[in-house]
């Protein structure tokens, strides 16, 4: 069920607004993306819902077929799990959702930043996302005993968010996430597809760890959205959040993976 723009509130109630900043130059930005996130919701080319059925994108499927390949990688890559940062270590607007150690992230791009280390490790998890129209960004989100993330919505409503079950422990009364009004629960080798513009919460009350691929990628728009929302995504690279994300993780691969590090 498609959901109106008041339904998508720009802010949750209780939380730090970590997304706006001050001056001039911020507030006429935050009215032009205000303006096209109402362009997004009139001019969808796959509704507005919350959660979204699967085969609503033909290319989820075959990101399925593939999850085990991924899941290799990602193995690979747990091995050094006590090294990876915590999210609002590399990206500080999640600072007022997430502070402690319990929330990691590998991340292999993300608006116009790619890591080729990460790409290196991880190539077949790298081929297998060129089948996502519109990748924005992509890296693998860790969830530890006991994580919960209190509701929140994302900064934007030009992306839409995809999940890829890769560790998933079978306790479903503990491990889901809340998109809305809607409680959904991962499965390994599984799409989940959902609008992080609507309010969502996750928790890990296992004590296992869940780890998801987790990739946010353009939302189908028709003319004249299509055009207002890339012009929004493109200017994301010079934002101050992408800019300190990208020196926050550029110094953490230094120490990761030792000097000459790489970047495009």
């Amino acid at each position: 069920m498609d959901k109106s723009v008041s339904q998508q509130k720009l802010k949750t109630t209780g939380l730090e607004d970590t997304m706006t900043r001050p001056g001039l130059a911020a507030r006429a930005v935050q009215k032009m993306v205000d303006g096209a996130e109402a362009l997004n919701l009139k001019y969808s080319a796959v509704g507005n819902p919350p959660v979204f059925e699967t085969d609503a994108f033909p290319w989820a499927r075959e990101v399925e077929s593939e999850w085990q390949l991924i899941r290799a990688e990602l193995d690979k890559v747990l091995v050094r799990k006590g090294e990876l940062p915590a999210f609002h270590e590399i990206s500080s607007e999640v600072r007022s959702i997430s502070s402690d150690k319990n929330w990691k992230t590998f991340f292999l791009c993300g608006y116009g930043i790619t890591s080729e280390n990460a790409i290196a490790q991880c190539p077949e998890t790298w081929r297998i996302l060129q089948k996502i129209p519109g990748l924005k960004s992509a890296m693998f989100s860790i969830f530890e005993p006991g994580k919960h993330l209190p509701p929140h919505r994302g900064p934007y409503n030009g992306v839409l968010r995809f999940h890829l079950g890769l560790i998933v422990p079978d306790e479903p009364e503990k491990i889901a996430i809340r998109v809305d009004d809607q409680v959904c629960h991962w499965q390994e080798g599984k799409a989940l597809i959902f609008d992080d513009a609507y309010e969502h919460e996750a928790w890990n009350h296992s004590d296992k760890v869940r780890v998801v691929l987790f990739v946010d990628f353009e939302k189908p728009l028709n003319f004249p959205a299509k055009m207002t929302n890339k012009a929004v995504l493109n200017m994301a690279v010079f934002t101050p959040f992408i800019r300190e994300g990208y020196k926050a993780h550029k110094k953490w691969e230094t120490l990761f993976y030792g000097e000459g590090q790489k970047h495009r």
